[in-house]
């Protein structure tokens, strides 16, 4: 419990010409359970938070996450300008408002919608939104067929592979739609549609296909999936739609593998996510949810609120949020178009290629993912060095680079991997000084032997129980 603040506030009897390292903030340890009595300068908070924030890692050498960590200093300078605006309030910041509308017709073009004037869309937090929203929109729709039919609607289920996020996990369980999911192979990490038949049926309210999948980098043969249920329509009935999951491939296959067919040019493809924090090249964060026309959004899931100033139409989970993200996308489309993304693509693709092709001359790893559908590199160590990925990706902390070591979801467990998401500022010459102190770690590691685990964890970038336990007990609190 507080005790009651006594006296003045000790911020008043600093003098003003006192440096910020010379205040009391710097001999004072902060409660961090319980809120201040009194506060402080501006630039003594600020110092505080700022030299406290040096303990996290680089972000430029984060090589764990696809979410983006450079934007040019005018679009820093627009998401200043715009960081104010809550974006919701259509009525009061209508440019704003239409530049989100502009921005999900502009991907209604880029994936290759019949019409992109007829698409509907919204941006998100990020895909995990998305996909909630779009998986959501194929429930609805499925139950509103279901009664329309006079037929039982208790029974929804979902199919998709383990390659997935974690979000079409977390779908299933808080909507109560029945899960199906396609494990993986320890030589395969991609769906078959084959085993996607397997599982559907006339419950099933749509089938999930992955562009750029999450542990591995690939993609699901999403193609070959459409015709399957193309197929499956016109011998059953079964009208199934696909949601193409391309929360990282969105913004890379348009540019570097245009004729791949993935998209709204096949006729099962009813809605897509993609992330603009990763490859679309913003900050985090925003997503998009973008459907192939109007008839894939069912109206009864569209709310109208017009306690703003004027009715306006809304499906968010989210209601409230900033404006800036949004209006630093439509930055990058008008400043890029697609031949500054094509230039962009090319170049990430190169250097995860020129990495691909290191790694693998070396004889010490195994890549796992030698197509690249997207940039980023996924490999193993080859043979039984005397250590694990695991050793090797905490070896590797110690000159500041995150590298994520993992294992593969059920039947692939025994799978142990690394990965490294080349983003735009990972430079050619970035990737030599990678290699360089990979290869010293495996050879210090080698060298030294250390003492085999007892069955080798993921860190604590696949743990996120385990992170925050982590997080709680270096700030000294328990649960």
């Amino acid at each position: 419990m507080n005790s009651e603040p006594t006296g003045p506030d000790p911020l008043d009897t600093v003098p003003a010409d006192i440096p910020v390292h010379g205040r009391r903030g710097f001999v004072t340890e902060v409660d961090t359970t319980q809120f201040p009595d009194h506060g402080m300068a501006a630039e003594e908070a600020y110092e505080l938070l700022h030299t406290a924030l040096m303990l996290d890692g680089r972000e430029t050498l984060n090589l764990a996450s696809f979410v983006t960590t450079w934007m040019e200093p005018e679009a820093e300078t627009l998401i200043h300008d715009t960081l104010r605006k809550n974006h919701i309030d259509h009525e009061e910041y209508p440019a704003a408002s239409l530049v989100e509308e502009a921005c999900v017709h502009m991907l209604g073009d880029l994936f290759n919608a019949p019409d992109p004037a007829e698409v509907v869309g919204v941006g998100t937090i990020g895909s995990s939104e998305a996909i909630m929203l779009g998986l959501l929109a194929h429930k609805r729709a499925w139950v509103n067929r279901r009664k329309a039919a006079g037929e039982p609607t208790d029974r929804p289920n979902v199919v998709f592979g383990a390659e997935t996020h974690v979000v079409w996990d977390k779908f299933a369980n808080y909507f109560d739609v029945e899960m199906r999911k396609i494990h993986m192979k320890p030589d395969r990490y991609v769906v078959t549609a084959a085993e996607v038949e397997e599982r559907i049926d006339e419950n099933t309210i749509a089938v999930g296909a992955v562009l750029g999948t999450t542990h591995i980098g690939e993609a699901d043969p999403i193609s070959e999936i459409n015709d399957m249920l193309v197929r499956v329509e016109s011998e059953k009935g079964w009208d199934i739609p696909l949601h193409v999951d391309a929360a990282s491939g969105g913004f890379v296959a348009p540019f570097a593998h245009p004729d791949l067919l993935w998209d709204f040019r096949l006729s099962k493809v009813a809605s897509i996510n993609a992330s603009g924090h990763k490859y679309g090249l913003v900050y985090p964060g925003v997503g998009w949810l973008v459907f192939r026309d109007r008839s894939k959004l069912p109206e009864d899931l569209v709310f109208s609120v017009n306690y703003l100033g004027g009715a306006q139409p809304t499906y968010t989970f989210n209601f409230s949020r900033g404006s800036a993200m949004i209006q630093a996308q439509m930055y990058n489309f008008l400043r890029l178009g697609r031949t500054g993304y094509e230039s962009i693509v090319a170049n990430t693709m190169a250097n995860a290629a020129h990495l691909n092709e290191k790694l693998a001359e070396s004889g010490r790893f195994e890549i796992l993912n030698p197509g690249l559908a997207e940039p980023v590199v996924t490999f193993k160590l080859t043979g039984d060095p005397g250590f694990d990925v695991y050793h090797l990706s905490a070896r590797l902390r110690e000159d500041g680079w995150i590298v994520p070591a993992y294992s593969l979801p059920p039947d692939a467990e025994d799978v142990h991997l690394m990965r490294i998401v080349v983003r735009l500022d990972l430079s050619r010459q970035m990737i030599k000084v990678l290699l360089r102190d990979l290869h010293k770690a495996y050879e210090d590691l080698q060298a030294e032997q250390p003492t085999q685990r007892a069955s080798s964890k993921a860190d604590l970038w696949t743990a996120p129980a385990h992170a925050a336990a982590h997080g709680k007990a270096r700030m000294g609190l328990h649960n």
